[in-house]
């Protein structure tokens, strides 16, 4: 935490190379220490290089980029129309989430900001375009329908981020990124972040940086240790109930509950409001209000549990959620990495429960664990290095017991059609076969059940044991019989 000594005023931060003022409003909102992608990322961005960074979610990505940001900026004066820097976001969420950040690390400096996102009115948006802005944050849709109603220009960017480059991949944006960097001036500073950097991320990466400093500050798509990972095996029809049970089990301060569909979210919605829950949605169908005032809830802790989508909740920067739920086994092994993210935030501890109930969810925990370097422990299991995870516990489909290669053989024979004399014979021989085996198999059966008996009654008298397959091979035939 920064210091007075007289006059002059010491912070970790200032040490990277930022001013007093920023420094101070740092201090004020309680961080003390820069985190390792904060400690490599500034100094470089101070300098002007490109940066090409990844990190783990929850470990200060977005400060690293803001706070160089805000000093670089603070000389110079925007023009109508003509933003000085842009923040490309992938999700509404995570744009406002950064412009959030900005207007808190910004109080000492005089810097104008707007924000471009689906679902709020064009003519507001518009006036602060206008007024001319230092730092635009935009999700790509969004700018181009601006840009192409001829309403903001961007020649005189000085500064481009583009934030969560992977998510960017995935929903498809990349080729509207690549339509906006080419608006662009060529001579400007390129910041590319994303939260894994994959050699995909990279090709696309060298698109638009030039020289960068490299950064990673954790290997690819690894999880905080700060978060403990916990399976459960179920059915489909029992996740619902399983679900609450976790809930009132656990120790909730908080906690984001995640599915794959839409459908699947007003499902469980419905189904915790029933059982009285504090509960609320976040999913891309709500209007931009709705998911404002839904977010706002959980943040001011009125609402104890979120559930969302994996798009909306990208925008989540709440540093104490306790909790986190997989409802459903995320199709994308990166999504994982960015759901058990949202727990386990700035050093604190978390915990995140993944429930699957299907064959398809066993390869999707096979690709989760493949991706991450670690097994998942099924929920109860210590730590021991046994390897009873995504294969432990998994429904099996049918009463398929035995040897499968054995019961393909078995079949086989029945399923495949006959040809010629050749064909009966072998079929006549594999009826026989398999009748000799049952006898077999029964006279075994017999002995096993003949010695058991005598050993428990031993004086007791008994006929002969029979033998062979008719009365004529027997060396005993019943008086009635002869």
């Amino acid at each position: 935490m920064a210091c007075i000594k007289g006059s002059a005023i010491t912070s970790p931060f200032l040490d990277l190379g930022l001013s007093d003022g920023l420094a101070n409003a740092v201090d004020a909102l309680g961080y003390e220490t820069p985190t390792p992608i904060q400690e490599a990322a500034i100094p470089s961005v101070l300098m002007g290089r490109d940066i090409l960074g990844s990190a783990q979610t929850g470990t200060g990505k977005t400060a690293s980029f803001t706070l160089p940001m805000i000093d670089i900026l603070d000389a110079g004066r925007a023009k109508a129309r003509m933003p000085r820097s842009l923040i490309l976001a992938p999700t509404r969420e995570l744009a406002a989430q950064v412009a959030e950040s900005f207007g808190k690390f910004s109080v000492n400096h005089r810097l104008s900001m707007a924000l471009l996102i689906g679902g709020v009115s064009f003519s507001d948006q518009e006036a602060a375009l206008d007024k001319g802005v230092d730092v635009l944050i935009a999700t790509p849709g969004r700018l181009l329908d601006h840009f192409e109603r001829g309403k903001v220009l961007l020649q005189d960017v000085k500064i481009l981020v583009i934030d969560e480059a992977d998510r960017m991949l995935d929903m498809g944006f990349i080729p509207d990124v690549e339509r906006i960097v080419g608006y662009l001036p060529v001579m400007r500073q390129t910041l590319f972040f994303s939260a894994t950097l994959s050699e995909e991320i990279h090709k696309i990466g060298k698109k638009f940086v030039m020289n960068p400093k490299i950064i990673e500050v954790a290997k690819p798509a690894s999880t905080a240790d700060t978060v403990s990972q916990r399976l459960i095996w179920t059915k489909p029809r029992d996740k619902r109930d399983v679900l609450r049970k976790l809930l009132r089990r656990e120790t909730l301060q908080n906690a984001v509950i995640f599915c794959n569909r839409k459908r699947d979210i007003s499902t469980l919605l419905s189904s915790l409001k029933r059982h009285e829950f504090n509960v609320a949605a976040l999913h891309g169908d709500m209007t931009q209000s709705a998911r404002l005032a839904a977010l706002s809830d959980f943040k001011e802790g009125r609402v104890t549990l979120l559930i969302a989508s994996d798009v909306a909740a990208r925008g989540l920067d709440i540093p104490s959620v306790s909790h986190v739920f997989n409802f459903d086994v995320p199709s994308n092994a990166e999504d994982y990495v960015h759901r058990i993210g949202r727990t386990g935030r700035a050093g604190r501890s978390g915990s995140a429960f993944t429930l699957a109930a299907s064959e398809d969810d066993k390869k999707y925990l096979h690709a989760i664990e493949t991706l991450i370097g670690q097994s998942i422990l099924l929920d109860g299991q210590e730590n021991t290095g046994d390897d009873q995870t995504a294969d432990a516990g998994t429904p099996k489909a049918g009463k398929k017991t035995g040897n499968t290669s054995d019961t393909a053989s078995d079949t086989a024979p029945d399923t495949a059609p006959d040809t010629g004399s050749g064909g009966k014979s072998r079929s006549r021989n594999k009826k026989s076969g398999k009748k000799q085996a049952m006898n077999e198999n029964a006279r075994t059966g017999n002995e096993k059940t003949g010695a058991a008996r005598d050993a428990k009654y031993p004086d007791e008298k008994r006929p002969p044991e029979w033998k062979g397959n008719s009365f004529r091979d027997s060396d005993h035939i019943p008086a009635f019989l002869r």
